[in-house]
């Protein structure tokens, strides 16, 4: 996020509470981008796994997670469809955006129904970051908790327990508020050469 785009915001949120924040997020900014490192830890708190890359979204609904390390993986939503190319596995795979999707992290950050899909609540700050609870109103099962963290009004992480209790982690830097983003960005031709698998 520029300077004057995180003054502004951060002025706006100031005295508010994380919920308010995480609202102000959803109407405010409409485009994104950040690099994000990624941690997954077992659900005994020992093993640990890393990934990082970079992280682009265009409200509603179109979003790209690009993971550079240790391994190459583009998932990129276009507003209809969500695609996962994996370069090492030379394979696309590819689902309707609602299937693919619905109550998600990624949904919450790139889409638009906030309250109708997910019940907010605000957590006590922790780590130097304002917490906000975001449980989905549909129970499929994929996880148990989700939780938004903000730093002056910047999104700063995301953290999500699945149903099997491993817990993933983003932390987001060089965040950039509506920034402008060619549309070319959210679209996915996968190459000649892969395997394409539509679920």
């Amino acid at each position: 996020m520029c300077v004057a785009g995180l003054l502004t915001l951060a002025a706006t949120t100031a005295r508010a509470d994380a919920l308010d924040t995480l609202k102000a997020f959803i109407s405010e900014v409409k485009t994104g981008r950040a690099a994000f490192t990624q941690t997954v830890t077992s659900p005994d708190g020992v093993k640990k796994r890393s990934s990082s890359g970079s992280f682009e979204f265009a409200r509603p609904n179109r979003f790209r997670f690009a993971y550079v390390k240790p391994y190459e993986q583009l998932i990129v939503a276009d507003g209809q469809k969500v695609w996962l190319y994996d370069t090492d596995l030379e394979q696309v795979t590819v689902r309707a955006f609602d299937q693919a999707l619905g109550a998600t992290p990624a949904a919450l950050l790139a889409g638009g129904s906030l309250e109708r899909d997910f019940e907010l609540k605000a957590l006590p700050d922790e780590g130097g970051l304002q917490w906000v609870q975001a449980l989905p109103r549909v129970k499929d099962g994929s996880f148990q908790s989700l939780k938004i963290g903000f730093r002056d009004g910047t999104l700063a992480a995301v953290e999500i327990v699945d149903a099997f209790g491993q817990r993933s982690r983003l932390a987001f830097s060089q965040v950039e508020a509506n920034p402008a983003l060619p549309p070319g960005r959210f679209m996915f031709t996968p190459p000649a050469d892969v395997d394409v698998i539509a679920q």
